[in-house]
């Protein structure tokens, strides 16, 4: 079992401007799953998906940035 922590970070192309979310990617290789939480309220709850959801997630904000 390991108690690691999460580690948080935004996107790069947030600005720095805390309106954004931020994920804990570090935690995939031990248990699979993708932490998010609201930049503004680091101390509220945090949404945790499965990496798989996340990746799918994320491919389809990538294909939908390119066609749009």
């Amino acid at each position: 079992m390991t108690t690691e922590l999460p580690r948080w970070s935004a996107s790069s192309y947030s600005g720095g401007g805390g309106e954004c979310v931020e994920v804990a990617t570090n935690l995939v290789a031990a248990h699979g799953t993708v932490p998010v939480r609201d930049s503004k309220n680091p101390s509220g709850p945090a949404l945790t998906m499965p990496a798989t959801a996340f990746a799918a997630f994320i491919n389809g904000v990538k294909t939908s940035a390119a066609i749009g």
